[in-house]
Protein backbone atom coordinates (compact mmCIF):
# COMPACT_ATOMS: atom_id res chain seq x y z
CA UNK A 1 0.00 0.00 0.00
CA UNK A 2 1.43 3.01 -0.93
CA UNK A 3 1.71 5.90 1.51
CA UNK A 4 -0.28 9.39 1.26
CA UNK A 5 3.18 11.30 1.00
CA UNK A 6 4.68 8.85 -1.68
CA UNK A 7 1.69 9.66 -3.67
CA UNK A 8 2.14 13.38 -3.28
CA UNK A 9 5.82 13.78 -3.78
CA UNK A 10 4.53 11.63 -7.53
CA UNK A 11 2.53 14.63 -8.46
CA UNK A 12 3.85 17.68 -10.55
CA UNK A 13 3.04 21.06 -9.03
CA UNK A 14 1.31 23.79 -10.43
CA UNK A 15 0.65 27.06 -10.43
CA UNK A 16 -2.27 29.19 -10.62
CA UNK A 17 -1.46 29.60 -14.80
CA UNK A 18 -0.59 26.14 -15.26
CA UNK A 19 2.86 26.34 -15.18
CA UNK A 20 4.88 23.41 -13.57
CA UNK A 21 7.30 24.30 -10.63
CA UNK A 22 10.43 22.02 -10.38
CA UNK A 23 11.05 20.44 -6.62
CA UNK A 24 14.36 21.64 -7.05
CA UNK A 25 16.42 24.95 -8.41
CA UNK A 26 20.20 23.93 -8.24
CA UNK A 27 22.80 26.97 -9.43
CA UNK A 28 22.96 27.02 -12.63
CA UNK A 29 19.16 27.93 -13.05
CA UNK A 30 20.02 31.35 -11.10
CA UNK A 31 21.52 33.75 -13.08
CA UNK A 32 24.29 35.18 -11.22
CA UNK A 33 22.80 38.91 -11.03
CA UNK A 34 23.64 42.03 -8.38
CA UNK A 35 21.66 44.10 -6.67
CA UNK A 36 21.61 47.86 -8.39
CA UNK A 37 23.03 46.15 -11.79
CA UNK A 38 20.35 45.58 -14.56
CA UNK A 39 17.96 43.81 -14.68
CA UNK A 40 17.69 45.05 -11.32
CA UNK A 41 15.65 42.01 -10.22
CA UNK A 42 17.60 41.73 -6.63
CA UNK A 43 16.91 45.89 -6.05
CA UNK A 44 17.76 49.08 -8.05
CA UNK A 45 19.98 49.85 -5.15
CA UNK A 46 23.79 48.72 -4.65
CA UNK A 47 23.28 48.36 -0.85
CA UNK A 48 19.83 47.03 -1.13
CA UNK A 49 17.51 48.17 1.83
CA UNK A 50 20.95 49.66 3.94
CA UNK A 51 21.26 52.03 1.41
CA UNK A 52 17.55 53.45 0.99
CA UNK A 53 14.22 51.83 2.31
CA UNK A 54 10.70 51.20 0.65
CA UNK A 55 9.14 54.11 0.68
CA UNK A 56 6.24 53.53 3.12
CA UNK A 57 2.53 55.12 1.94
CA UNK A 58 -1.06 54.32 3.09
CA UNK A 59 -3.46 54.39 0.60
CA UNK A 60 -5.82 58.16 1.71
CA UNK A 61 -8.15 60.26 0.68
CA UNK A 62 -11.97 60.58 1.27
CA UNK A 63 -14.51 63.47 1.17
CA UNK A 64 -13.28 67.05 0.98
CA UNK A 65 -9.53 68.01 0.25
CA UNK A 66 -9.86 69.27 3.49
CA UNK A 67 -10.45 66.46 4.77
CA UNK A 68 -7.83 64.67 3.27
CA UNK A 69 -5.18 67.18 3.95
CA UNK A 70 -5.81 66.50 7.80
CA UNK A 71 -5.35 62.68 7.05
CA UNK A 72 -2.10 63.18 5.52
CA UNK A 73 -0.40 65.29 7.86
CA UNK A 74 -1.70 62.54 10.56
CA UNK A 75 0.05 59.97 8.64
CA UNK A 76 3.26 61.94 8.15
CA UNK A 77 3.55 62.54 11.63
CA UNK A 78 2.64 58.78 12.43
CA UNK A 79 5.72 57.96 10.04
CA UNK A 80 4.98 57.76 6.41
CA UNK A 81 8.14 58.53 4.31
CA UNK A 82 5.29 59.26 1.03
CA UNK A 83 1.63 60.01 0.02
CA UNK A 84 -0.68 57.64 -2.16
CA UNK A 85 -3.84 59.59 -3.10
CA UNK A 86 -6.92 58.40 -3.68
CA UNK A 87 -9.46 60.03 -5.98
CA UNK A 88 -13.14 59.29 -5.86
CA UNK A 89 -15.28 58.11 -8.90
CA UNK A 90 -16.36 61.73 -10.80
CA UNK A 91 -12.81 63.05 -10.40
CA UNK A 92 -11.67 59.92 -12.14
CA UNK A 93 -13.97 59.95 -14.59
CA UNK A 94 -13.67 63.51 -15.35
CA UNK A 95 -16.59 65.37 -13.60
CA UNK A 96 -17.48 68.18 -11.54
CA UNK A 97 -18.45 67.47 -7.86
CA UNK A 98 -21.65 69.74 -8.95
CA UNK A 99 -22.58 67.27 -12.31
CA UNK A 100 -25.08 65.24 -12.00
CA UNK A 101 -23.80 62.11 -12.79
CA UNK A 102 -21.74 62.80 -9.86
CA UNK A 103 -24.88 62.52 -7.62
CA UNK A 104 -24.17 60.27 -3.98
CA UNK A 105 -20.55 59.63 -5.19
CA UNK A 106 -18.64 62.72 -4.24
CA UNK A 107 -15.99 62.01 -1.74
CA UNK A 108 -17.19 58.60 -1.22
CA UNK A 109 -14.54 56.22 -2.70
CA UNK A 110 -11.62 59.28 -2.13
CA UNK A 111 -11.18 62.84 -2.36
CA UNK A 112 -12.86 65.02 -4.90
CA UNK A 113 -10.78 67.63 -6.58
CA UNK A 114 -12.11 70.00 -9.22
CA UNK A 115 -9.43 72.60 -9.53
CA UNK A 116 -6.00 73.46 -8.39
CA UNK A 117 -7.39 75.31 -5.71
CA UNK A 118 -8.57 72.03 -4.36
CA UNK A 119 -5.26 70.58 -4.92
CA UNK A 120 -3.56 73.67 -3.25
CA UNK A 121 -5.53 72.50 0.14
CA UNK A 122 -5.18 69.13 -0.22
CA UNK A 123 -1.43 69.59 0.30
CA UNK A 124 -1.41 72.74 2.13
CA UNK A 125 1.55 72.71 4.92
CA UNK A 126 3.12 69.95 3.08
CA UNK A 127 6.25 70.75 0.69
CA UNK A 128 6.01 68.34 -2.65
CA UNK A 129 9.75 68.69 -3.30
CA UNK A 130 10.37 66.93 0.15
CA UNK A 131 7.93 64.02 0.11
CA UNK A 132 7.44 61.61 -2.98
CA UNK A 133 3.79 61.23 -4.10
CA UNK A 134 1.94 58.07 -5.61
CA UNK A 135 -1.50 58.79 -7.18
CA UNK A 136 -3.82 56.26 -8.55
CA UNK A 137 -5.59 58.26 -11.40
CA UNK A 138 -5.61 57.38 -14.76
CA UNK A 139 -8.31 58.47 -17.54
CA UNK A 140 -7.36 62.53 -15.58
CA UNK A 141 -3.94 61.61 -14.91
CA UNK A 142 -2.61 64.13 -17.43
CA UNK A 143 -4.82 67.18 -16.06
CA UNK A 144 -4.00 65.93 -11.98
CA UNK A 145 -0.43 65.87 -12.58
CA UNK A 146 -0.49 69.28 -14.46
CA UNK A 147 -2.49 69.99 -10.86
CA UNK A 148 0.23 68.63 -9.44
CA UNK A 149 2.95 70.33 -10.85
CA UNK A 150 1.26 74.00 -10.80
CA UNK A 151 1.40 73.87 -7.36
CA UNK A 152 5.05 72.75 -6.92
CA UNK A 153 5.96 75.44 -9.03
CA UNK A 154 3.87 77.54 -6.66
CA UNK A 155 5.71 76.36 -4.11
CA UNK A 156 9.10 77.24 -5.49
CA UNK A 157 10.12 73.60 -5.81
CA UNK A 158 12.76 72.65 -8.81
CA UNK A 159 10.74 70.26 -11.24
CA UNK A 160 13.94 68.31 -12.03
CA UNK A 161 14.19 66.99 -8.80
CA UNK A 162 10.29 66.70 -8.18
CA UNK A 163 9.62 62.53 -7.40
CA UNK A 164 6.21 61.11 -7.39
CA UNK A 165 4.14 58.61 -9.89
CA UNK A 166 0.97 58.57 -11.55
CA UNK A 167 -0.56 54.96 -12.61
CA UNK A 168 -1.69 56.41 -15.83
CA UNK A 169 -2.47 53.46 -16.94
CA UNK A 170 -5.55 53.70 -19.50
CA UNK A 171 -5.62 50.58 -20.96
CA UNK A 172 -6.35 48.35 -17.97
CA UNK A 173 -9.76 50.94 -17.86
CA UNK A 174 -10.91 48.89 -20.98
CA UNK A 175 -9.41 45.56 -20.23
CA UNK A 176 -10.18 45.79 -16.40
CA UNK A 177 -12.26 48.48 -14.48
CA UNK A 178 -14.28 50.68 -16.91
CA UNK A 179 -13.23 53.84 -16.16
CA UNK A 180 -12.28 55.44 -19.07
CA UNK A 181 -12.71 58.59 -20.79
CA UNK A 182 -11.22 58.70 -24.60
CA UNK A 183 -10.95 56.32 -27.07
CA UNK A 184 -8.11 53.50 -26.98
CA UNK A 185 -6.39 55.42 -29.71
CA UNK A 186 -6.28 58.78 -28.30
CA UNK A 187 -5.37 57.49 -24.35
CA UNK A 188 -2.40 55.84 -25.68
CA UNK A 189 -1.34 59.16 -27.39
CA UNK A 190 -2.10 61.25 -24.06
CA UNK A 191 0.47 58.27 -21.86
CA UNK A 192 3.26 58.84 -24.87
CA UNK A 193 2.38 62.28 -24.43
CA UNK A 194 2.58 62.57 -20.65
CA UNK A 195 6.21 59.97 -21.38
CA UNK A 196 7.83 63.02 -23.14
CA UNK A 197 6.99 65.64 -21.09
CA UNK A 198 8.10 64.72 -17.78
CA UNK A 199 11.13 62.91 -19.62
CA UNK A 200 12.33 66.89 -20.54
CA UNK A 201 10.77 68.54 -17.37
CA UNK A 202 9.94 66.48 -14.50
CA UNK A 203 12.55 63.34 -15.14
CA UNK A 204 12.38 62.04 -12.15
CA UNK A 205 8.69 61.41 -11.98
CA UNK A 206 7.55 57.85 -12.65
CA UNK A 207 5.35 58.50 -15.66
CA UNK A 208 3.30 55.12 -15.66
CA UNK A 209 2.37 52.67 -12.96
CA UNK A 210 0.99 49.35 -14.23
CA UNK A 211 -1.37 47.36 -12.51
CA UNK A 212 -2.00 43.72 -13.04
CA UNK A 213 -4.54 44.25 -9.90
CA UNK A 214 -7.65 44.73 -12.19
CA UNK A 215 -6.46 42.69 -14.75
CA UNK A 216 -6.23 39.43 -12.50
CA UNK A 217 -8.97 40.14 -10.11
CA UNK A 218 -11.19 40.52 -13.79
CA UNK A 219 -9.97 36.75 -14.58
CA UNK A 220 -6.53 37.12 -16.15
CA UNK A 221 -3.81 34.16 -15.40
CA UNK A 222 -0.58 34.87 -13.89
CA UNK A 223 0.67 35.48 -17.16
CA UNK A 224 -1.80 37.29 -19.08
CA UNK A 225 -1.87 39.89 -15.95
CA UNK A 226 1.95 40.09 -16.63
CA UNK A 227 1.54 40.92 -20.50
Amino acid sequence: MKSKGKNDLSKKFLTDSGIEINRVYPKKDIQEEEPGKFPFTRGVQSDMYRGKLWTMRQYAGFSTAEESNNRYHFLLKSGTTGLSVAFDLPTQIGYDSDHVFSEGEVGKSGVAIDSLQDIEILFKGIKLSEITTSMTINSTASILLCMYIALAKKQGADLHQLSGTIQNDLLKEYAARGTYIYPPKASMRIITDIFEYCAIHVPKWNTISISGYHIREAGSTAVQELA
